[in-house]
């Protein structure tokens, strides 16, 4: 935090200290900046500024506060004048060259500025924020162990909410999306610096929320039903017996449905004359396949 607020611990012992202070309620901050995104910024790396909501200022906007009835926390609106478009933003360091505002580049995104483009920053009075409801832009966000914990750690990175923005967060090196679709009690902003946030959450861009099962006891103990057999007749799956005594050979399935379907085919191939004839017997007769030859009543001779 060195050379942060001017060799000052803080910004109230700049103020009390290091800058006359000029009490004049009817002034306010206003400038115009070439703005720039964080990862072009000289020195070293501040990954963790890229993504959270709080800029980088030159030391002159520091003085010029200083001599301002500015209301701590320092907030700001960022508008691009010629989209109409605007956000809110805390402060980080007042260590930027002159001239110049360093964003986060979601922040850029969402004002719709390129690299240079000019920025119009005002000092801004936000309530104190109660209430945002948040929509995760990919379901991946839904693999996070614990979302929640997540973003209340990432949230510190940020000092307003401004309603419509489309944050970005760090996670085991993977960039997660979120829209901040409401904010109360102001939808036009809100600080989020000490205060309790109740955060709720909306399903996520693409998710699809699977089909209710129904209430049946088999899914209240998780029953799994056993590995269903194929469907339909499947003719001789008893057990058979030998007039020898021996046991039969058994046949699978497969070959026992593959030759009834060869069966069936040369049935349906054979035309009607190779088909037998009906048997007309009469009444208490048996046909074993083959004439029967009755015993002969003579009686062998010595």
């Amino acid at each position: 935090m060195a050379n942060m607020f001017g060799g000052f611990d803080d910004f109230e012992q700049a103020l009390t200290f290091g800058i006359p202070m000029q009490q004049n309620p009817n002034r306010g901050f206003s400038e115009t900046y070439r703005c720039y995104s964080v990862v072009l910024m000289q020195g070293n790396e501040r990954q963790t500024a890229n993504y959270g909501g709080k800029i980088f200022l030159p030391p002159s906007a520091l003085a010029k506060l200083a001599s301002l009835n500015i209301v701590y926390p320092l907030l700001f609106e960022l508008r691009n004048a010629d989209k109409q478009i605007h956000t809110h933003a805390g402060v980080l360091e007042f260590i930027a060259e002159e001239g110049r505002v360093y964003l986060p580049h979601w922040m850029m995104q969402t004002l719709l500025l390129e690299q240079g483009d000019l920025l119009e920053i005002k000092n801004a009075n936000l309530p104190l924020g109660a209430f945002v409801k948040i929509q995760p832009q990919t379901p991946d966000f839904l693999d996070i162990s614990d979302p929640k914990a997540v973003l209340e750690n990432a949230l510190r990175n940020f000092a307003t909410l401004t309603q419509g923005d489309i944050i970005q967060i760090n996670y085991n090196n993977k960039i997660y999306e979120i829209l901040v679709l409401e904010t109360k009690p102001s939808n036009n902003g809100i600080s989020i610096v000490e205060t309790d946030l109740e955060v709720d959450f909306a399903p996520p861009v693409g998710y699809v929320e699977p089909k209710p099962q129904p209430d049946t006891m088999a899914n209240k103990i998780k029953f799994e039903e056993p590995a269903t057999e194929p469907k339909g007749f499947l003719p001789f799956q008893g057990d058979g017996k030998q007039l020898n005594g021996k046991k039969p050979v058994k046949t699978s399935v497969d070959e026992t449905n593959s030759k009834s379907k060869s069966s069936s085919n040369v049935h349906d191939l054979s035309s009607s004359e190779n088909i037998p004839a009906p048997l007309n017997l009469p009444f208490g007769e048996l046909f074993f396949g083959y004439k029967i030859v009755p015993l002969s009543d003579k009686k062998e001779v010595s």
